[in-house]
């Protein structure tokens, strides 16, 4: 079932300051594009964010999320030419970010990757255990999600406002997108090629606690081919480590690139706007 959705769009979560450059944000398997807010308050002194949704039901393929995806990274240019481009990626939205990148690598700057899923379908244990999720009766798949957080998330890490949030945004996908999002994730597949042909700095962020994904070497099975790559080990995050109160996502852009994300660059943009 591939089932296009018109709806999928960018959330502006912050004010906009079109002279700043763009962040993009490409969620997890939730798809709201809501569980970056414990980063939004640092990040916004330096880009003007965008945040991807795609409805609780869409079962969009890869292809269309993809075009969609791009479309509205296009709009977004429109609106304020030639401004660097971060394009931020977790998890499932990691795969949907290398996507773009392949496809159309003149439309970003640089790339964060935050705990893949492109390992997804290398890994017995989660690829055949996603299969379960067709097969259980709607209540016990809405327990199995409560069940499930404390391996989405180093809970004693991420404050209870943020615990809550990431719960309702999983509680938001119906069994139905969630089968198919799996299906999705079991279909990635990840070209060496294409990695090596990729000329853009890309910052490879893993969890050593991810209870979900093996997100340390598949980082560094990343961080081998892609050209222009750094790594980056939270060693003691889980999975959903964006959420956590002591992972600071600016601080971790601007330790590996400098000062000069958000200086330089802002300059240049200042200048687009001005002629």
């Amino acid at each position: 079932m591939q089932v296009g959705s018109s709806k999928i769009s960018f959330l502006r979560p912050t004010a906009s300051k079109p002279e700043l450059p763009l962040f993009i944000f490409l969620p997890a398997m939730d798809g709201t594009g809501k569980l970056l807010r414990a980063q939004l308050s640092r990040l916004s002194t330096a880009f003007d964010i965008r945040c991807l949704s795609i409805p609780q039901n869409d079962l969009s393929s890869w292809d269309w999320l993809l075009e969609r995806t791009i479309n509205l990274i296009k709009i977004e240019q429109e609106l304020a030419p030639k401004r660097p481009v971060y394009l931020c990626g977790e998890s499932f939205g990691g795969c949907l970010a290398l996507k773009v990148a392949f496809h159309n690598p003149e439309l970003l700057d640089k790339l964060i990757l935050v705990n893949s899923a492109t390992s997804f379908s290398q890994e017995p244990i989660v690829k055949y255990g996603s299969y379960l999720t067709q097969y259980l009766p709607t209540y016990l798949y809405q327990l199995s999600i409560t069940a499930t957080l404390p391996f989405l998330g180093a809970l004693g890490r991420i404050e209870r406002e943020e615990r809550q949030a990431l719960l309702k945004a999983m509680q938001s996908i119906s069994q139905q997108t969630a089968i198919w999002r799996f299906e999705l994730m079991r279909s990635f597949q990840l070209n060496k090629n294409q990695l090596k042909s990729l000329k853009k700095p890309v910052l490879v962020i893993a969890s050593a606690a991810d209870r979900i994904f093996p997100s340390i070497s598949q980082a560094k099975f990343l961080v081998k081919y892609l050209p222009e790559a750094q790594i980056v080990i939270l060693p003691n995050s889980g999975h959903a480590c964006l959420l956590e109160a002591d992972v600071d996502l600016y601080e971790i852009i601007q330790g590996r690139w400098g000062s000069k994300f958000n200086v330089a660059e802002t300059q240049r943009v200042s200048a687009t706007l001005n002629t």
